[in-house]
Formats: C-alpha cells, sequence, structure tokens
C-alpha cells in the first residue's frame, strides 16, 4: 500500500485526467441514455407487450368463436341427421302405408273377383240345373207317353215331371 501512496497510481489503470474524461463522458452518455433512449426502448418493449398482449386476447377470443362455431356445427350436423332420419322414416312409413294399401286392394280386388266368379258360377250351376230339369222332363214325358202309350194333359205333365225330378234329386231313385 505504501506504493499507492508514493507514486498515485493503482496498479494498472492510472488515475489521470483522461480517465476522469472517459468516466465523465461515459456518465454523460448514460445520462442521455437514460434521458432519451432508455424511455424510448422501454416505451417501444411495453407497446411490443401490449401489442403481444392484445394479440393473445385475440387469439384467444377467436379460439373461443371457433369453439362455439365448431359447438353449431356440431350442433346443426345433429340436428340435419335427425332431420334425415325422420325423413327416411316418414318414408318407411310411407312406404309402408302405401303398400299396406296396394295389399288391401289387392285383397279387395281379389274378393271381388271371387265373389264374380262365384255368382257367374252358380248362374252356370242354374242354368245347368234348369236345362237338366228341361231335358228330363221331356226325357220323362217320352219314356212315360211310350209305356202308358197315351198323351198326357198339362197337369198330368206336370205332376210326373216333378215327381220324376224329386227321384233324381234324392239321387237313389226312389222318393
Amino acid at each position: 500500500m505504501s506504493y499507492l501512496a508514493t507514486t498515485g497510481t493503482a496498479g494498472v489503470i492510472e488515475i489521470n485526467g483522461t480517465v476522469i474524461v472517459e468516466i465523465l463522458t461515459f456518465l454523460i452518455m448514460l445520462a442521455v441514455l437514460a434521458r432519451y433512449v432508455y424511455p424510448e426502448v422501454v416505451r417501444l418493449a411495453e407497446a411490443r407487450q401490449r401489442a403481444i398482449a392484445e394479440q393473445l386476447r385475440e387469439s384467444e377470443k377467436a379460439r373461443a368463436d371457433a369453439e362455439a362455431n365448431l359447438e353449431e356445427a356440431r350442433a346443426k350436423l345433429e340436428e340435419a341427421r335427425k332431420s334425415a332420419q325422420n325423413v327416411i322414416d316418414v318414408a318407411g312409413k310411407s312406404g309402408e302405408q302405401l303398400r299396406e294399401e296396394l295389399k288391401r286392394k289387392a285383397e279387395e280386388e281379389a274378393g271381388r273377383t271371387v265373389e264374380n266368379a262365384r255368382k257367374q258360377i252358380e248362374a252356370e250351376r242354374d242354368q245347368a240345373i234348369r236345362s237338366v230339369r228341361a231335358e228330363v222332363a221331356d226325357l220323362v214325358v217320352q219314356a212315360t207317353e211310350k209305356v202308358i202309350g197315351e198323351v198326357l194333359d198339362d197337369r198330368k205333365h206336370t205332376a210326373l215331371i216333378e215327381r220324376s225330378i224329386e227321384e233324381v234329386a234324392s239321387g237313389d231313385g226312389r222318393r
């Protein structure tokens, strides 16, 4: 320490006018930076920080909007699915009703056809019975005329025909 007191130097650094000027220049530069540059840098940094925060808020809002739109789209899709299913169900029911209606109409038409055929058969049967009765009556009259050798009057003729038809209808030739 005695070396420092006698020479006025402190190791490698000499305290002289140049060091003092450099220190003063440094302090002035520091003051200028603190007065003019640092506030501007801080202002720009804060503006950038605010811009980033605003962008984060906007992105969060956009994300929330996107989620809301996604939910809305899902709801609309589900509604469309339900609507489509309803349309399918209604179409199925309409098809089923149409099929049942056609089946019912076909059954009614078949019933009418069967009934018409039955009536036609009944009419033809009645016609055949009348025709057979007339032929049987003629045969009976002819046979009777040949057996008894005389022509019958209308009353006897009718009674004989009726009795013969009854015998033929009974199936055994007897009354």
